[in-house]
């Protein structure tokens, strides 16, 4: 008798536990008040004020749309699953928990699904797991979500497919980063005008923005965004967009503004290509080992990747380029022209201050770009804060000159129309030519002479065997004399 009365017992617990409405998947467009007339004990209403109180699945012929101001609260561990069209759209609607500190377990998109959301907070739950890659968001926030084990394991939003869209929305203090997907799935996610804050609360070492490869069929889009960090979370970074099982990986991330992350951007993988531009990345230093992390900008073994315009300053390192990466900061070259224009600023750690780290035998071109922000720099400032070849024979070399917030090197001697060479950058020889005869002497920077010549006629070819690097030129005519900069390649 008393194993009939624990076993029945047993079963109405479970039974509560796993309790779901289903729509009856006959083409028909539900509310949330239809619903609850439908089926009283999965909905509640009292006003604008509905309770889902039991799992909720939207089956694939029917659609459910929160169309008018409302606030609905979700019981804790329900979920709402969908697997036809879903819309949640009106001037303020508000998706939360009954309680706050007992979350409900988040939305659950099927790859069937459609998917909008404008105007619509989405709070204290798990998350919303989305497969579909009909997705879109707009004018809408998703914040506090802290169920760590809800829907969405991998983000407050985690994506699998397509290229959704997320518009003019806020992302704030989730438990997961804000918005995900997987490393073997292809998305191309397009996140435009939105605000993110604070997002991994767990303070695991994921970014709040951490998606995985585009595909083949579109890029990912990160455009006019503000990414901010809580300084007390160190592990986690700003964004990453990154291939590591050989996906196809494009990406334009532009316009954005990232301050106070573990790090500011970092894309992996061979098959990872892109553009950088026109980004702000300030204090993203919160990471407390610089062997670890801390770069305003890091491309680990990926594909070439344009680096243009943007402001990097006051991290552990500027930029760092690692393994096999390829990186174009910079290029008068018709094939591959790059206007540059980077600025960096105080950017370093241990008393060092690190621009650029080539950490790759790989040549890079970065010219055009200002290196010391806020003083005008000599090639010597220059070369003392980019880690290339001068540094390392095993690193490739950074073709930096010509730069910007530089000293014009002092021709008043000699106007510079009567002096030339070329070609430039040179390999085994250079031309140099001038009206004048005289001694040409060549030094490199640590102020070393290492070649000297003698001019006697207009046009004077000069053979060189030099390493690759930064050196200069000095021409003196015994009347005047004028110094210039030569690249050895």
């Amino acid at each position: 008798m008393n194993y009939r009365i624990l076993s029945l017992l047993s079963f109405l617990i479970c039974s509560n536990l796993v309790a779901q409405y289903s729509t009856p998947n006959t083409g028909v467009h539900w509310t949330l008040d239809d619903i609850a007339n439908q089926s009283p004990g999965t909905i509640t209403v009292a006003g604008n004020e509905y309770t889902l109180h039991e799992d909720l699945l939207i089956e694939v012929n029917d659609s459910l749309s929160l169309n008018e101001i409302l606030t609905l609260k979700i019981a804790p561990g329900v979920e709402i699953e969908v697997k036809g069209y879903f819309s949640s759209d009106a001037d303020e609607i508000t998706i939360t928990a009954v309680d706050q500190a007992d979350p409900y377990k988040g939305f659950w998109m099927y790859d069937t699904s459609e998917i909008y959301f404008n105007n619509t907070l989405v709070e204290f739950g798990g998350g919303i797991r989305v497969i579909t890659p009909n997705f879109m968001m707009e004018n809408s926030e998703v914040s506090n979500n802290n169920n760590p084990s809800g829907s969405a394991t991998g983000g407050a939003i985690t994506f699998s497919n397509g290229s959704p869209v997320i518009r003019n929305s806020t992302f704030k203090n989730n438990h997961h980063p804000a918005l995900s997907s997987g490393a073997n799935t292809s998305v191309a996610i397009q996140i435009e005008n939105s605000y993110f804050e604070g997002n991994n609360t767990n303070n695991n070492n994921r970014p709040q923005i951490n998606m995985g490869p585009s595909g083949d069929a579109d890029s990912t889009r990160i455009i006019n965004n503000t990414i901010i960090g809580n300084r007390d979370f160190n592990m986690v970074g700003g964004i990453s967009v990154s291939s590591l099982t050989g996906v196809t990986n494009k990406f334009l991330v532009k316009g954005n503004t990232l301050r106070d992350n573990r790090y500011g951007f970092t894309s992996l993988g061979n098959v990872s290509t892109g553009i950088i531009q026109d980004n702000i990345f300030e204090d993203n230093d919160t990471e407390t080992n610089p062997m670890n992390g801390g770069s305003g900008i890091s491309l680990y073994n990926t594909g070439m990747v344009y680096i243009i315009g943007n402001e990097i300053r006051r991290s552990l390192w500027g930029i760092t380029l690692i393994g096999s990466a390829l990186a174009n900061l910079g290029s008068d070259d018709a094939e591959d022209i790059n206007p540059g224009g980077n600025i960096f600023s105080e950017n370093g750690n241990g008393g060092e201050i690190y621009a650029l780290f080539n950490n790759t035998p790989n040549e890079v071109k970065a010219l055009h770009n200002c290196w010391i922000e806020g003083q005008q720099s000599t090639a010597e400032d220059v070369e003392g804060v980019i880690s290339h070849v001068v540094d390392d024979p095993t690193l490739g070399e950074v073709f930096f000159d010509p730069f910007i917030c530089g000293i014009e090197m002092n021709t008043n001697e000699l106007n510079k129309s009567d002096f030339k060479i070329y070609p430039n950058p040179a390999q085994n020889s250079f031309t140099i030519q001038s009206n004048e005869n005289g001694s040409v002497k060549i030094f490199d920077l640590n102020g070393k002479l290492v070649q000297s010549e003698m001019k006697t006629e207009d046009s004077k070819l000069i053979p060189i065997n030099l390493p690759k690097g930064v050196y200069l030129v000095e021409f003196n005519s015994g009347k005047a004399k004028s110094t210039q900069k030569l690249i050895v390649r």
